[in-house]
């Protein structure tokens, strides 16, 4: 299996932070934001990734990183996303090299506690599909939400004001090749955007989906509130264990 962090966006959640840098290149706790989805890949067994990102800071991305041998890796590939067409699209990008493997897919400002080894190890026990993370949140309506029918996901909304579950999925993502037939077919939504919510219930559509709960923490790191709220759970407990 293939990784694919997308690092790219206009981060302007986070403005003026983000008028001088990625906002994935901002420091969480002792380490760039970007150390900590290359690590969780490396935790699930992944070696073989690629880093989507944009703007005017993408060339600091190369400067931070090289080709991986901070991390152990002998190599890191590189692809360059234009503006800020959503994630659905800049996960298009990756199609070339993606080739026919399976793809996990990391939100660059995505950390977590422990690891996604289980979800990886399941994935790679399916015979075709996707497979998701979900996480029980305390503030749902910021992200995408899983309509739950026992242990089926029958629908995920996308920021609803009034959520029908506690869960969020996390930026944490497991698709087979079909994935960019289903991109290729999106339209934008209302943000003008391609959704990965949308590839997500395609795939829901298909009756292919599966999904894991994510053990210890997780946030995103993209606000303020959830930038501070990122430093502080790494400073406290570290993030990326193994165990």
């Amino acid at each position: 299996m293939k990784g694919i962090i997308l690092a790219g966006g206009l981060g302007t959640r986070l403005h003026p932070l983000t008028k001088v840098t990625n906002k994935h290149l901002l420091p969480v706790y002792d380490k760039p934001m970007i150390y900590y989805p290359i690590q969780s890949m490396i935790n699930a067994g992944i070696r073989d990734i690629l880093i989507v990102t944009g703007g005017n800071n993408a060339g600091d991305f190369l400067k931070l990183l090289g080709n991986g041998s901070d991390f152990g890796l002998e190599h890191i590939n590189y692809t360059y996303q234009d503006g800020e067409g959503g994630i659905a699209e800049a996960l298009g990008l990756a199609k070339y090299f993606a080739g026919k493997d399976r793809i996990c897919v990391v939100l660059g400002d995505n950390i977590i506690e422990k690891n996604f080894i289980a979800a990886a190890e399941a994935f790679g026990k399916q015979e075709s599909g996707a497979r998701i993370l979900l996480k029980e949140v305390p503030d749902p309506e910021r992200f995408g939400v899983p309509v739950l029918e026992g242990e089926r996901v029958v629908k995920i909304e996308e920021k609803p004001a009034d959520p029908k579950s506690n869960y969020a999925v996390t930026g944490i993502y497991m698709y087979d090749n079909t994935v960019f037939d289903i991109i290729s077919k999106l339209k934008p939504s209302d943000r003008g955007e391609l959704e990965i919510t949308d590839v997500n219930n395609a795939y829901i559509e298909r009756g292919d989906l599966a999904w894991d709960v994510l053990e210890g923490w997780w946030t995103d790191a993209g606000t303020f509130e959830s930038l501070i709220r990122a430093n502080s759970l790494v400073a406290e407990t570290g993030a990326n264990r193994t165990d």
